[in-house]
């Protein structure tokens, strides 16, 4: 018989995962002998990568034995729900980790049916975190204040601030130019890179956050926070997918508009 849990069950899960994770990351953030190494898509993973993503594992695996896990550092392990998937990205900014900066987290999601239910992203070294599941709205925790999110309600572009992270991944998937003019058209453009441009637009903060070249584990987790935020997630077409390598974050009243924005001569 399936056992059945609700999206609370899950994220008081994700979150006691998360905690865990925070402990193995920090253990080993800014240390002389961190091991680290580049990978085939020439990317770098940290010893810290690995370890974190293996005690996320066992922990999922101990309390949800039959589902589903997709991690960046150890790929797809099979469970008999097929409908339930946790996403793992271990370490969310692995080069800035590498580097000794504070912008990087643990993101974990759950996916039902492939649609992110469950969200939390953990930046211990920026002392927040965040987090939500469906129906239960999106919350954050900093100096051990927890407040409730919400985005903001600027609704015009003339007024809004857009993160758009790294322009070669835009020129290099062909959206230098749109991407040129949504910039000339908003108030302020900034490259603010990672998770942490999703997470200021669930805070209300910025308005606007996209880019290219993702993973679906670059993704899930953030998509509950900023929906659950009041906001609106899909990749820079507008289609709901964790599957086309691209998402696009905003406040709700502006998706349409950045949309089409993105699509003219795309």
């Amino acid at each position: 018989m399936a056992l059945s849990f609700s999206p609370a069950d899950d994220l008081s899960l994700a979150l006691a995962v998360a905690a865990d994770a925070d402990l193995v990351s920090m253990s080993r953030f800014r240390q002389a002998d961190l091991d680290i190494d580049t990978k085939d898509d020439n990317t770098p993973v940290t010893d810290a990568d690995r370890a974190v993503e293996d005690r996320i594992r066992a922990m999922i695996r101990a309390s949800r034995p039959r589902d589903q896990i997709l991690g960046e550092e150890r790929g797809h392990s099979s469970g008999t729900e097929s409908s339930r998937e946790w996403v793992i990205d271990p370490i969310d900014g692995t080069a800035g980790f590498s580097r000794g900066l504070p912008i990087w987290a643990t993101m974990i999601a759950l996916t039902i049916d492939g649609v992110p239910q469950v969200g939390v992203v953990s930046a211990p070294a920026l002392g927040q975190r965040w987090w939500a599941a469906t129906g239960h709205g999106a919350w954050t925790k900093q100096g051990g204040v927890t407040r409730k999110l919400s985005v903001s309600s600027v609704g015009s572009l003339d007024k809004a601030i857009l993160s758009y992270n790294s322009l070669p991944g835009w020129m290099d998937a062909g959206y230098q130019e749109p991407l040129l003019r949504l910039i000339q058209s908003v108030w302020r453009a900034r490259a603010i890179g990672d998770f942490w441009p999703y997470m200021l637009v669930a805070e209300g903060q910025i308005d606007i956050a996209g880019e290219h070249d993702l993973q679906p584990y670059d993704i899930a987790a953030l998509w509950p926070i900023v929906t659950e935020a009041g906001g609106q997630f899909s990749d820079v077409t507008g289609t709901q997918t964790l599957q086309s390598g691209s998402a696009l974050a905003t406040n709700g009243v502006l998706h349409d508009a950045v949309v089409s924005a993105l699509g003219e001569s795309a």
